[in-house]
């Protein structure tokens, strides 16, 4: 039996969320229905709102969603009705990457997860893999979704048993909603990859809720200094009460000249660039030290393209990482994030502000302009 819902649906590229009533597809095997009692707002959602990163419409977003288990479909054994959940992003469990544990580097992530399926191989975008939808509108017309497995911008989302993560019970559900996207990218991209060592010292260039969750991470490694670079005073001001030792304004001074001159011009063993600006991702490869590695999680509009000096390259042996999804094996990762949350290790609530379902638009205006670091919306 179909599940009635209520969605924040997108009917026009640059238009407004409007909350309407949609209809969900029971559970097939190895899926599950999920109640939703909060979500996060990434920016990956208003990129594709604004065009910048292509999808269907009409179309219901949302991937940092939380809630309970409602209805399991056949085949499930990792979660059960009842049980709190995080969604994340979701993999097949069936090719090779995904065998080898390695679930973010799936085959079929770009059609799982995005809209990479298109229609170039007979599979409309928005659907599972077979190319059958996941929800519709309340008059039985069309409405893309399985926006990474999910499109929890609803009061409940289909998923599968692979991108619903059990967590504990007694966690404020709007510290668990950014752990599914924005915090497992930040806090994964420095603890799973870059992984800096004693002495070393990081540069995280963006200081919105994916920067500063990598700063509040940082923190938790032996790094000896970390420095967070952005354009917004204010933004800079929270990254040192989070635990920068220095911070850089873009806008004031050369982010590279900056962040060399505080390390006595040898550069940072680490720099994670997470804004989206290719003149940033520029400026991390050069704040580098020789053999130092950049991480990338800022995704710019499809299509963009960086510069770079080849004799540099060649000369400062830079490592550049492409780093999705923090790297993370969500059924392992996103219980230890809880449990910093928990233990109070990792304050997301210093990034949080919450709003209800209904003020969705109120809550994306001010994650667009800055005002808001991470926006949760709240269904209960």
């Amino acid at each position: 039996m179909r599940q009635n819902a209520v969605a924040a649906v997108l009917r026009e590229r640059g238009g407004p969320f409007a909350l309407e009533p949609v209809r969900l597809d029971a559970p097939r095997a190895g899926e599950v229905l999920v109640r939703i009692e909060a979500v996060g707002i990434c920016h990956t959602d208003l990129s594709v709102r604004a065009g910048h990163t292509p999808g269907p419409l009409p179309v219901v977003l949302g991937h940092e969603g939380t809630g309970v288990v409602a209805q399991v479909g056949a085949g499930v054994t990792r979660v059960s009705a009842g049980q709190r959940v995080v969604l994340t992003f979701d993999s097949c469990g069936a090719c090779p990457p995904c065998r080898e544990g390695r679930p973010v580097r799936c085959d079929h992530w770009p059609a799982l997860n995005l809209f990479g399926g298109g229609v170039c191989g007979g599979r409309p975008f928005g659907t599972r893999l077979d190319g059958t939808a996941t929800m519709r509108a309340a008059d039985d017309g069309p409405l893309h979704g399985h926006f990474f497995g999910q499109s929890s911008f609803a009061s409940h989302a289909l998923a599968s048993e692979r991108n619903a993560v059990p967590v504990p019970d007694g966690l404020p559900p709007e510290l668990l909603a950014p752990l599914g996207c924005g915090v497992q990218t930040g806090a994964g991209a420095v603890l799973n990859v870059l992984r800096p060592a004693p002495g070393d010292t990081l540069v995280v260039f963006g200081a919105g809720g994916v920067g500063l969750a990598a700063v509040l991470a940082a923190r938790l490694t032996p790094a000896a200094r970390v420095i967070a670079v952005d354009l917004q005073p204010a933004r800079l001001a929270l990254a040192r009460e989070l635990g920068a030792d220095e911070v850089v304004d873009a806008g004031a001074a050369d982010p590279v000249a900056a962040v060399r001159q505080l390390t006595g011009g040898r550069g940072a063993e680490c720099a994670l660039e997470t804004s989206g600006s290719v003149a940033a991702l520029r400026q991390a490869v050069g704040s580098l030290a020789v053999g130092g590695s950049c991480g990338v999680v800022g995704a710019p509009p499809a299509g963009s393209e960086v510069a770079l000096d080849v004799p540099a390259l060649l000369g400062r042996a830079p490592r550049i990482l492409g780093i999705n999804q923090g790297g993370s094996v969500p059924q392992s990762f996103l219980p230890a994030l809880a449990g910093l949350v928990r233990s109070g290790r990792l304050p997301l609530e210093r990034l949080v502000r919450t709003y209800a379902f209904a003020e969705i638009e109120r809550a994306a205006a001010a994650a667009a302009c800055g005002e808001v670091v991470k926006p949760v919306l709240l269904l209960t």
